[in-house]
């Protein structure tokens, strides 16, 4: 029967199956965690017996738990047991029986971010990897230290986040989804009348009706709705009105949009209060401490009464250091404690181990010296509740300024997120596009097609096509290019721009997660996760870091106690109030809180957030640590002519005839024969053939071309009425077999020689004229060229185009080597053949037929990409068109790697000087040795200067400054 969505006339049974999800919920036991479902479109359904014989087949498979088939939509949702049948076996017993299936999703390998809690080491992200990988169905998991989380690739038939999530807590650490899945477009509804399961119910079944969308989440208790759908079919404002139509007519349910907190910027948050927090608490107890051990003993008669004895040799000021440090070990220090278990019962040792032993140490070690004193009438000994106290202190001052250092690696990146505008101008069109209202939206309400008001001033809210208007928009918080951009009818416009002068009407063409502002974020995000091959290093000596550091702090001790037992040092070398057994216990203990394997984790990856994320917000965007290790030992970049070089822009400058065929019919071939063809050189010669004909007075009539056919790198060909029609260079004249006399030869070098393409237009086997086009040389193209020459690098230039013109640009832009008429997998071989040659290659292309040079090349450049960031083939795209960011690509890479290489030398060299240093070296020779205490603010301060370090990388300005002359549209 129908089923609408009216209130009127409903009996009870009609009101009860409208409370009914039109795909009724499975009775799935929560507990048991390996059932999926599998939601799929099934074909020619025509009645019920159809669903019921669907449901049938499904039923008899081994691993089915149930199925549901909806005749009235012709949608299924299959529960299984991943174990014993998986989803390709279902949707093949659906085609066996008959009925075609679509809309099945065919992924077998699901993605999840997870951010994960309480890493302090690049063994502690280790650590993670290890149990991740040890998860059946996880296909690969890589830890971002600095960035704090985690992407899984997984197979969904064989676990889920759930379990995924399990693994990472039972490793120790805390654990918080960020996405699942696609997650292509989310809306998150807060909803009010909803007050109970059957209105939740009711609103659930509404939405999962709605074509488009694949996943819906209610949470009753917060009366909260969460929408996972296809932009591509609804929207925000669809799925709103949806949910305020279901409502029967005793209730009416109103929805508002929810904004939930930003999870990074929420739980940075709580980790710099957590810090702050616990080293304030420890502080409380700590100064005192301080000032009953060293400060009051010093200043008679003030500290006399600390010497006062409670009972035997116990005195009042042993007993107020150990009440005080008693609540810093175990409370404040307990963090130390729950990071060492977990850290040992995955076997594996970080710094929550170290800095564990060494309190450990110095509070046990005052205990007994505390209850020997209690106990002996005749006992001296000197207590270390100081040490235990003040080590934890600044150990927690350490992290608390590391914390807030690290969340400023993440600044650039922040920023290019608040760019988007909150709200936008929603405009209503009559038929004959007159506006008929304007109201003001939130920018998460905008849908595709939608037409938006641009006013001079106000950002654009998301991307599109102008349909009316003129102006000019700034790009530069996009895209890095300063000068701002002309916009018009059919031109582009970028989310985040700021529109400068006139005002523009704009059809959304990407919202949500589709534009370039979120695409550019997600690319970003992704480059911070990826490991650099150079912090290899770092995790080679992080597995054996700690174990080392501990046996080294007991032959420390050893080194001290044996010689001082068998008198082989002087009696004066030993402090006063200490004893051997003491001063040997002080230089082990120092040598376990010295040494830090922080530092070592986070040289590499707080570099390359901060270099990614100003390269980001400069119009360069790197596609991790790899892409920024490989650019910075480039010795030759491989130029691309057409688009790259030059503008892109060809213009057709001459035109000629060598026949007896008139102008108009010249032009009239040239049209049908190139009008099927999409390069640059192609639209051009169309372009000016057209405006020939109108020139002629002759009435453009469109004529087909037959048995098209590209010829890749050499032209086109086609059958224009009865006549066999050839349009290309002279290769493509050759290898058909059509002579080019010495009239045509004479010139097409004259034009060649001026840096000019010809295009030969071949009829019936003969040539009939050619058309001569020009590519303008960017501007900047030679000081660019220069640029690279005075960083030792080389530049060469492959193109399909003729040898001729190819040296002529060359020689006007200072190019070294030139490589003409090749096709694009031919780039790719070129580029092969100087690898050989033991050559860092970059390849810079426009990323349309320069695919296969880009892959081949060490690293491969998209430049002027504009909006399409997600070109898979590049290791770095430049968003903007001008040359002078392959300069600031190469150089950017060259400061990070300079800056990572100058980490590694403070993190090592700290440790390699510091740990000689706590462990007495100079002491004999100098008298300084190094508190316990001392070494523990010396550990939080190397962590501490290796994230500022990297943040120096802030302050990175472009080599290269290049004013750039065009009004270009982005492109």
């Amino acid at each position: 029967m129908d089923l609408d969505n009216s209130s009127g006339g409903v009996d009870v049974e009609v009101m009860d199956n409208l409370k009914e999800p039109l795909l009724k919920p499975l009775d799935i036991d929560n507990k048991d965690k390996r059932i999926r479902t599998v939601k799929f479109k099934i074909g020619d359904i025509e009645c019920a017996s159809c669903a019921t014989t669907i449901e049938s087949v499904l039923g008899k498979l081994d691993g089915i738990k149930s199925a549901t088939v909806s005749p009235i939509e012709g949608q299924a949702a299959v529960n299984y047991i991943p174990e014993l049948i998986n989803a390709r076996k279902i949707k093949e017993a659906v085609e066996d029986a008959g009925f075609p299936v679509s809309e099945f999703p065919e992924q077998d390998v699901a993605v999840c971010r997870l951010r994960i809690k309480g890493m302090a080491c690049t063994s502690c992200s280790e650590s993670v990897e290890c149990a991740l990988r040890m998860v059946d169905g996880v296909k690969n998991a890589v830890v971002g230290l600095a960035l704090e989380e985690a992407k899984v690739h997984f197979d969904p038939n064989l676990t889920d986040t759930s379990c995924i999530i399990q693994a990472i807590e039972d490793a120790g650490f805390g654990v918080e989804l960020v996405s699942s899945g696609n997650d292509v477009s989310k809306l998150h509804l807060k909803l009010e009348g909803v007050d109970s399961p059957e209105d939740m119910t009711i609103v659930r079944s509404s939405v999962e009706s709605v074509e488009g969308v694949s996943n819906v989440e209610v949470d009753l208790a917060e009366k909260k709705v969460t929408i996972t759908y296809d932009s591509d079919f609804t929207g925000p404002r669809s799925l709103i009105r949806c949910i305020e139509e279901a409502g029967l007519e005793s209730k009416v349910y109103q929805v508002s949009l929810y904004v939930p907190p930003r999870p990074r910027e929420a739980e940075r948050k709580h980790e710099i209060q957590m810090y702050r927090n616990q080293f304030f608490l420890s502080c409380l107890f700590s100064v005192p401490i301080f000032l009953f051990s060293m400060v009051l003993p010093m200043l008679p008669p003030y500290g006399n009464w600390l010497d006062y004895k409670v009972h035997n040799m116990l005195t009042v000021g042993m007993l107020l250091r150990w009440i005080l440090c008693t609540p810093v070990q175990f409370i404040v220090g307990r963090r130390f404690y729950v990071g060492s278990y977990h850290a040992l019962r995955r076997r594996s040792a970080n710094m929550d181990v170290l800095v564990a032993l060494g309190t450990n140490v110095a509070y046990f070690y005052s205990v007994y010296i505390a209850i020997k004193a209690f106990a002996l009438d005749k006992f001296e000994g000197q207590d270390f509740f100081e040490t235990s106290s003040m080590l934890i202190s600044f150990i927690l001052l350490g992290k608390y300024l590391e914390v807030l250092a690290k969340g400023k690696t993440s600044d650039a990146l922040a920023k290019l997120t608040d760019l988007a505008p909150d709200t936008a101008f929603l405009l209503s069109l009559d038929d004959d596009d007159n506006v008929i209202s304007e109201i003001e939206i939130s920018t998460q309400l905008i849908q595709k097609n939608d037409i938006l008001k641009v006013a001079p001033g106000a950002k654009v809210p998301v991307d599109g096509i102008v349909v009316r208007g003129h102006s000019y928009v700034n790009e530069s918080m996009i895209t890095g290019e300063a000068t701002p951009i002309s916009k018009k009818l059919g031109d582009k416009v970028i989310g985040g721009t700021m529109n400068e002068n006139g005002c523009l009407l704009v059809k959304a063409t990407h919202v949500g997660s589709e534009t370039a502002l979120s695409q550019i974020v997600q690319l970003v995000e992704a480059a911070q996760l990826a490991r650099a091959p150079v912090q290899k290093l770092a995790d080679q000596i992080s597995k054996f870091f700690v174990p080392t550091v501990v046996i080294v702090a007991f032959l420390t001790w050893l080194g001290w106690f044996i010689p001082g037992e068998f008198g082989l040092f002087p009696e004066n070398w030993i402090p006063k109030g200490m004893d051997k057994f003491e001063l040997a216990l002080q230089f082990g203990i120092s040598v376990l809180v010295v040494a830090c394997p922080c530092a070592l984790g986070l040289a590499t990856p707080t570099a390359v957030m901060v270099a990614t994320g100003k390269g980001a917000s400069q119009g360069v965007l790197i596609k991790g640590g790899n892409a920024l290790e490989k650019a910075h030992k480039v010795k030759t970049v491989v130029f691309d002519k057409t688009g790259t070089l030059t503008v892109g822009k060809p213009v057709v400058v001459n035109a000629v005839l060598f026949s007896s065929y008139s102008m108009e019919e010249f032009c009239a071939v040239s049209i049908a024969t190139e009008a099927n063809s999409e390069h640059p050189i192609a639209k051009s010669v169309v372009e000016h053939a057209k405006r020939l004909l109108k020139t002629f007075g002759s009435t453009e009539h469109v004529m087909e071309a037959k048995d098209f056919e590209v010829h890749t790198g050499a032209g086109v060909s086609g059958r224009v009425g009865d006549k066999m029609v050839l349009v290309g260079n002279k290769r493509l004249m050759r290898h058909n077999n059509v002579q080019v006399g010495s009239e045509v030869e004479k010139y097409v070098s004259e034009h060649e020689n001026l840096a000019q393409t010809c295009v030969l237009v071949a009829v019936d086997g003969k040539i009939a004229g050619s058309f001569a086009v020009t590519d303008p040389v960017k501007p900047e193209a030679a000081r660019v060229i220069s640029y690279l020459h005075s960083m030792n690098i080389t530049s060469i230039m492959v193109t399909g185009d003729n040898w001729a013109t190819a040296a002529a640009i060359a020689k006007e832009v200072g190019i070294d080597k030139v490589y003409a008429e090749t096709d694009p997998l031919g780039k790719a071989d070129r580029i092969k053949e100087l690898q050989m040659k033991g050559m860092a290659v970059a390849m810079v292309g426009d990323g349309i037929n320069d695919s296969p040079a880009l892959v081949a090349a060490d690293v491969g450049m998209a430049i002027g990409a504009g909006t399409d960031v997600a070109i898979e083939a590049a290791d770095i795209v430049l968003m903007k068109s001008n040359l002078e960011d392959v300069v600031t690509a190469i150089d950017l890479s060259r400061k990070t790697m300079s800056r990572i290489r100058l980490n590694y030398v403070w993190a090592l060299g700290y440790n390699i000087l510091g740990m000689p240093v706590a462990a007495g070296v100079l002491f004999p020779f100098t008298g300084i040795r190094l508190p316990p205490w001392l070494a523990g603010a010396c550990m939080a301060a190397s962590s501490l200067s290796v994230v500022c370090s990297s943040l120096l990388l802030q302050s990175y300005k472009k080599p290269l400054h290049i004013q750039s002359v065009s009004n270009g549209k982005f492109a």
